[in-house]
């Protein structure tokens, strides 16, 4: 008989992960009998099942043998780094797990994203995950009462609908607290439209820089591409004067902005401090250097996949959205202003 745990609940396997000090993934390695678990491992596993008194689903576990196997992925650009990081995090949790993939892309656009989903339904994939979706949330819910979903970077929780995401707000809050020690007092911000996290991101900027003194923030309206950022710097060229920061709603947005500029023969960060979102590869960059804020794409995508084998593995049904700390990565791309 299975004995309860501390809150006097039936012990899951969330319990015997923290008892034997090890993933929930690698927990449902062990009871899936798979061969990439070692023996020491293993043991630490059974030992610590065997002392709470877990018993795994079995009716759960015979219905996962009988699925596909398989698992959709979609992915909302290729040409955005940040989806090619949380796709390695998806792959390297799908082969720890012995599952297949089959990847999807939309290009931005909503009618791509709906037919993604439909030929991943058609293909009766064993669940899905979404990254960084802008389809309506009811019809992500929809396809979620058919097969269990993960969303990545935006908040959609729901019946047999999780959520993986970064504290796009305290991202926002790190990198205005960073421009104002510096000695920056005004802030330009070039916002990503409909992109996920851009509303998250824009509303905090806006209250850190009212908190330490900076502001009003200019914001220039924009989306997560390369040719937003191409246009916020025309914009801001066209101007008598340019601000002294520029926030960017992510690398590639930076990018474009800081090319343009500096093709104009404005020097960063010597006449304008810039800085992205999402520490993506290109802004590692020698030649780019970019000052940004670091959301762990790669994590984020492991952390999808162990939720949606959650809910495989029958182990909860609740929503759950799980929520990862940002950190400010600095480069070259900012200094203090020449002027205060």
């Amino acid at each position: 008989m299975s004995r309860t745990n501390g809150s006097g609940d039936v012990p899951t396997m969330d319990d015997v992960a923290v008892a034997a000090d090890v993933s929930r993934a690698l927990v449902s390695l062990v009871f899936r009998d798979s061969p990439k678990v070692s023996n020491e491992r293993r043991q630490r596993v059974l030992d610590a099942a065997k002392q709470l008194g877990y018993r795994p689903n079995v009716l759960a576990r015979d219905l996962a043998r009988r699925r596909s196997g398989t698992v959709g992925v979609l992915l909302n650009d290729l040409h955005n780094p940040f989806f090619a990081g949380v796709y390695d995090g998806v792959e390297m949790a799908a082969g720890e797990m012995g599952l297949r993939l089959v990847l999807t892309v939309s290009r931005q656009r909503d009618a791509g994203e709906y037919a993604a989903i439909e030929t991943m339904l058609g293909q009766r994939v064993d669940g899905m995950i979404l990254a960084s979706p802008r389809l309506d949330a009811d019809l992500i819910l929809d396809a979620a009462a058919v097969t269990p979903i993960v969303v990545v970077g935006r908040n959609v929780v729901g019946p047999n609908c999780d959520s993986v995401m970064t504290d796009e707000v305290a991202g926002a809050d790190l990198v205005v607290r960073h421009l104002h020690a510096l000695g920056h007092r005004e802030l330009t911000h070039v916002d990503g439209g409909r992109g996920a996290g851009a509303i998250a991101r824009r509303q905090g900027v806006v209250e850190a820089a009212a908190a330490v003194g900076i502001g009003p923030v200019d914001i220039i309206p924009g989306d997560f591409t390369e040719s937003a950022g191409v246009a916020a710097a025309r914009e801001l060229l066209a101007r008598p004067s340019l601000p002294t920061a520029v926030f960017a709603a992510n690398d590639l947005v930076a990018i474009g902005l800081m090319a343009t500029l500096e093709e104009a023969g404005v020097q960063v960060p010597n006449d304008i401090s810039v800085v992205g979102f999402d520490n993506t590869a290109l802004a590692g960059l020698r030649h780019v250097a970019l000052t940004t804020v670091d959301q762990s794409c790669p994590e984020m995508g492991y952390q999808a996949m162990d939720l949606l084998r959650g809910r495989s593995d029958g182990v909860r049904d609740e929503p759950l959205v799980t929520l990862t700390a940002p950190r400010l990565v600095t480069r070259r791309s900012t200094s203090a202003p020449r002027r205060t």
